[in-house]
């Protein structure tokens, strides 16, 4: 009796909680794929070789986690969910344990953006659902459909239906949700501030527009409109995209924005550059790291209205930015 009534009951949390953690990071595939592709590099697993498959190999692992934890709790086919459970979690378990051991990934983007977990906090974490897991494989027995086989299936199928609907509309456009530091409505002056609860690192760091003149970030905080052209990695950036957001860059210099092209490339003649992409803009160094969390596009556009952040767009939606 003591067994089916814990088991009902990690069926609930375990449920619920892979539901969460896999929504919260499918709204931003993208951030698992930078996670991912931090574990894959040399310096951690040494697996470079996978580095390209990062972004499909979150989606993947993102999806399956919801899709168990929508199993678990209609129960449809409960023996396969919860070993499937097990072993996800094992995976889970061993690169939190690798994080906290070694100290190679400070966060592992369990909870993508919404909770951030140290190493440690992250790899007890992974233990007490072990320890869930656990008792679910004992009260596999217990574990009954809530509805009929069909209905199970219908629903896991819907669900696996609307997660790569949202997958294709945040690739396509932004996360729906922004959990992040710069997200619309970020005043970037106060985010750049310590925090009174006694947080070394600001919500906002590492944000610099980096020229031959100096760090401008502070003038660009004190324009009434600007807009950021993000590009965090030149050579990566859909040629297509470029000539999207330079379209909409000139639009915008017509109607008093002053313009502001952010990569954490070198480019070796600039001024060739400018001519060649109609972009006779300032061109801003700035971390990659930074200018990937500011935007999840590549390139993306920011609008920025005396330091906060009012419009954010992938270049896919360039037609769609709201200038003042």
């Amino acid at each position: 009796m003591i067994l089916k009534i814990i088991t009902h009951i990690s069926r609930i949390l375990v449920g619920f909680l892979f539901i969460y953690s896999g929504f919260v990071k499918l709204v931003d595939p993208i951030g698992s794929q930078y996670k991912f592709e931090e574990y894959f590099s040399e310096d951690v697993l040494n697996l470079e070789f996978l580095i390209p498959f990062a972004l499909p190999f979150s989606i993947l692992l993102i999806v399956i986690e919801l899709i168990l934890g929508v199993m678990l709790l209609v129960g449809y086919k409960p023996k396969l969910t919860v070993w499937s459970l097990f072993g996800i979690n094992l995976v889970f378990l061993f690169l939190t344990w690798y994080s906290y051991t070694y100290n190679k990934v400070t966060d592992c983007g369990c909870f993508g953006d919404a909770l951030k977990l140290t190493p440690k906090e992250t790899f007890y974490k992974n233990i007490v659902f072990m320890v869930f897991i656990g008792i679910l494989i004992l009260g596999l027995r217990y574990i009954k459909p809530l509805f009929s086989n069909k209905i199970g299936l219908m629903t896991t199928y819907t669900a696996l239906l609307l997660s790569f609907g949202i997958v294709y509309q945040v690739l396509e456009h932004l996360p729906i949700i922004d959990f992040r530091a710069y997200a619309v409505g970020t005043d970037i002056a106060q985010g750049m501030k310590y925090q009174k609860d006694g947080d070394n690192i600001p919500p906002i760091h590492d944000f610099m527009i980096e020229t031959d003149e100096g760090d401008l970030l502070e003038t660009m905080l004190s324009k009434e409109k600007a807009m950021l052209i993000i590009m965090s990695n030149f050579d990566k950036s859909e040629k297509e995209g470029i000539v999207a957001v330079s379209e909409i860059a000139s639009t915008a210099k017509a109607k008093g924005y002053e313009i502001y092209v952010l990569t954490a490339s070198y480019i070796e003649d600039l001024a060739l550059t400018q001519k060649e992409f109609n972009m006779p803009y300032i061109f801003g160094f700035c971390d990659e790291t930074a200018l990937k969390t500011v935007i999840r596009a590549n390139p993306g556009i920011v609008t920025v209205e005396k330091g906060i952040i009012v419009g954010k767009w992938n270049w896919t939606d360039a037609e769609d930015v709201t200038l003042k």
